[in-house]
């Protein structure tokens, strides 16, 4: 490197954003995931005695993947390589690979790879990878803020570990603010900030988790507020509010955060909690989730785990469906709100969704049951030759509108599909069928 290109890097360096300045170099300065880092635990150890196996780094973003890798590139004294998988295409892992397996064979050294967002490698350039992986050539380490297992190819997975990261804890958020604010020489310690509790808890509270954020936030304020008479940065709640933008949810619509949040929803329906329903309901809006796509997911609980306890579920369902098409969105919280509430209030049935499946299943793992003589179609010329319809009971013929037959195959009488519960309107039906 000539002496432009390191004064180029320097100013680089000293101008970066403050959570890159904030970048831990060592495994004691790191904050937060002490499942994986705490004293004695396995990424702590495998650190310090240099023994790194391939693992994929899965979590949120700013909770710290990126920085797990420079610490393992600072302490491991294998040789470091790094790619991303926006930038980088089959070659650029061709050339890597061919790199670290002429190390190996000339100085006895291995190579981590590290690749940054390796979800978005294709299966191609993932298949890339497998052979050094396999062999040993390289430990590989891929970042992500998408869950693996949907995004990785089942090949590659099952020669990594996948840890998981969590999002940052509030103390852990805190302990960064405390941090930048004190460090001279990275952060923010040359400037006299006094800074309130309600501003650092809004701060933890738009971070939602993430270290990035909350730092860059931080410094957003700081560097956009004028000293007071006093030379001192005053932060108080209203000054970080108009400096910085407003806190939006996290969630990726093609995402884990995406299948989470629905399955949150529907879960909160099924448990009869409006309140937890709503708050779900309310983060998918906020986040611009195709409407179309919830109330598709109302429809289906309320089929499935409301059933029969309240028929009415599935009609006020499939009307917020109709709803949401015709209106369109904003209005359309409004009917989607009441269905999921409605839903969620509603006596609860799985006994309709249950006999179905008992019944695909004997379908499909059974010998199929002929249809019953009297039940066959009799209505074409010949059907009464072959006596087809003959002794067919005509419900309506008789009291109430039944009279006991044969309707099942005979290889299946007496089989039970449908049972129904002691909840709402299926109480009646049970009583009926009794009777």
């Amino acid at each position: 490197m000539d002496l432009f290109t390191l004064g180029m890097e320097e100013k680089l360096k000293r101008n970066a954003p403050l959570a890159d300045r904030m970048r831990p170099e060592k495994i004691e300065e790191f904050v937060g995931q002490k499942h994986l880092l705490g004293e004695g635990r396995f990424l702590n150890r495998a650190i310090k005695a240099d023994r790194i196996t391939s693992m994929i780094l899965f979590g949120p973003p700013g909770t710290g993947k990126t920085t797990l890798a420079m610490i393992i590139a600072n302490t491991t004294n294998m040789i470091f390589e790094k790619l991303s998988a926006v930038t980088s295409g089959v070659k650029d892992i061709r050339e890597v690979m061919d790199r670290a397996e002429e190390n190996l064979k000339l100085y006895n050294k291995r190579t981590i790879l590290f690749v940054d967002e390796i979800h978005r490698f294709n299966k191609s350039q993932q298949d890339a990878l497998l052979p050094s992986v396999e062999r040993g050539i390289i430990i590989l380490i891929g970042a992500t803020t998408e869950n693996p297992y949907f995004e990785v190819n089942k090949a590659l997975l099952s020669r990594v570990m996948v840890l998981k990261l969590e999002s940052l804890t509030k103390e852990d958020l805190k302990h960064l603010i405390e941090n930048a604010l004190s460090n001279k020489e990275k952060g923010l310690g040359e400037y006299k900030v006094d800074i309130t509790e309600e501003a650092i808890n809004y701060l933890i509270t738009i971070a939602d988790g993430d270290g990035r954020t909350i730092l860059n936030s931080l410094e957003i304020g700081v560097l956009s507020t004028p000293y007071n008479e006093a030379g001192i940065v005053q932060i108080d709640l209203n000054t970080i509010k108009s400096s910085i933008q407003i806190k939006t949810a996290r969630y990726d619509k093609d995402g884990d955060e995406h299948y989470d949040t629905i399955s949150a929803f529907i879960k909160s329906m099924r448990g009869s909690d409006p309140d937890a329903t709503l708050y779900w309901l309310a983060k998918m809006i906020n986040a611009g989730e195709d409407p179309k796509f919830i109330a598709r997911r109302i429809i289906i609980c309320a089929s499935e785990d409301v059933g029969n306890a309240d028929p009415n579920a599935l009609n006020i369902a499939v009307s917020a469906f109709n709803a949401v098409n015709v209106i369109g969105m904003p209005e359309g919280r409004i009917p989607l709100a009441q269905a999921a509430v409605y839903i969620a209030t509603a006596p609860k049935s799985n006994a309709a969704y249950i006999g179905i499946d008992k019944a695909l299943e004997d379908i499909r793992s059974k010998e199929i049951g002929k249809v019953p003589t009297h039940l066959k179609d009799g209505h074409y010329p010949g059907a009464k030759n072959l006596g087809h319809g003959i002794g067919y009971k005509y419900p309506h013929d008789y009291e109430n509108a039944f009279i006991p037959q044969q309707y099942l195959p005979t290889e299946f009488i007496g089989k039970k599909y449908y049972e129904p519960t002691e909840n709402g309107y299926e109480k009646e039906i049970k009583k009926r069928l009794q009777k």
